[in-house]
């Protein structure tokens, strides 16, 4: 690089990048969350959970249902309701072989 990104650019990018990729599993509610876990070790309830603990790390009472609200923009229950279909017996099987039993790291 030939040029320096400072910490208040590196936040807003970072910022930036997370708000696209939300709007991105907004918009393909037809990737299953177990298709996520799966695939890359995290879903959109990590992501919810993960913005839970950020907030709560910075003195904000946010529950892990108000964050997953951010990551789904609806309640999860209203989303899991419209979108959430039944995971095939493989999905479900590599699920249930992953070695941290099927939640994302942090």
């Amino acid at each position: 690089m030939d040029y320096e990104i400072d910490y208040a650019m590196q936040t807003e990018l970072e910022a930036a990048v997370f708000r696209r990729l939300v709007a991105h599993l907004r918009q393909h509610t037809e990737v299953q969350n177990i298709d996520l876990m799966n695939l890359a070790g995290f879903c959109r309830n990590c992501l919810g959970n993960w913005f839970a603990e950020a907030a709560n790390e910075r003195g904000l009472p946010l529950t892990r249902d108000d964050g997953r609200e951010k990551v789904y923009g609806m309640p999860y229950a209203e989303w899991k309701a419209l979108y959430q279909t039944e995971a095939a017996p493989a999905a479900q099987a590599e699920f249930a072989a992953r070695a941290d039993g099927g939640h994302g790291a942090a």
